[in-house]
């Protein structure tokens, strides 16, 4: 690929302070190429969960340096990480992390809030919108707690969606969820690229049937990663 990296990760090290200091990611080389989908594997303990915070700047290096779009990011102060991860950046956990006490209108409108760049009336139509586009207009004035499994991952995934991500890092997307709501959260993660050259899908998960269907699929064992 002769395109720019989306997300590019050199010498990352990520070290956990202590009488015995434990290292979770050994000196990680990785680039995440626009319009890919590409899952990281590896046995419980990896490092594979630290992998993918470092990369979504939830997690600061030992040493090492994560550039996104072409911005380093080792010198900027917690502010600026903040709002860079509101601007490229789209996060789906295990467990979706909705607040309970809000519709899924709502939750999906959480991100757009915090950017500030749309008004209220375009925030509330484009929660909507990716709602509907997700199969989720009968239930958009639900909360959490009045929808099925499945249906609060797609909304989980809308709310990843809301600011039009570069990156959307899935952390076990599909962990808790049963075949059918599996295979919907798959397709609607490669939909987001399918039509989208500049975008892309890093997933981490422990399913290996998950994990063939994506372009590139790396390998983590005790910090270090190798394809």
């Amino acid at each position: 690929m002769s395109a720019a990296p989306l997300i590019s990760a050199r010498g990352l090290t990520r070290v956990i302070d202590g009488e015995v200091p434990t290292t979770l990611i050994d000196g990680v080389d990785l680039d995440v190429m626009p319009g890919e989908f590409l899952a990281i594997t590896g046995p419980s303990g990896s490092g594979k969960s630290s992998l993918l915070y470092l990369l979504g700047l939830l997690d600061r290096p030992t040493r090492g340096e994560v550039t996104i779009a072409g911005r380093p990011t080792g010198s900027l102060d917690e502010a600026a990480l903040a709002r860079l991860r509101l601007e490229t950046l789209g996060f789906v956990f295990q467990f979706h992390f909705l607040l309970p006490e809000f519709s899924a209108l709502e939750n999906v409108a959480l991100p757009m809030r915090a950017l500030g760049r749309l008004s209220s009336e375009r925030i509330r139509a484009r929660s909507g919108e990716i709602l509907d586009s997700l199969g989720l207009s009968a239930h958009m004035h639900k909360r959490p707690d009045q929808m099925s499994g499945g249906q609060r991952q797609r909304v989980a995934i809308a709310r990843a969606l809301a600011n039009d991500p570069l990156v959307v890092l899935a952390d076990e997307p599909t962990g808790n969820l049963d075949t059918h709501s599996t295979a919907q959260v798959i397709a609607i993660l490669r939909e987001m690229i399918a039509g989208a050259a500049q975008k892309a899908v890093v997933v981490v998960t422990h399913d290996l049937a998950l994990a063939a269907q994506a372009d590139r699929h790396v390998q983590i064992v005790d910090g270090k990663v190798s394809d």
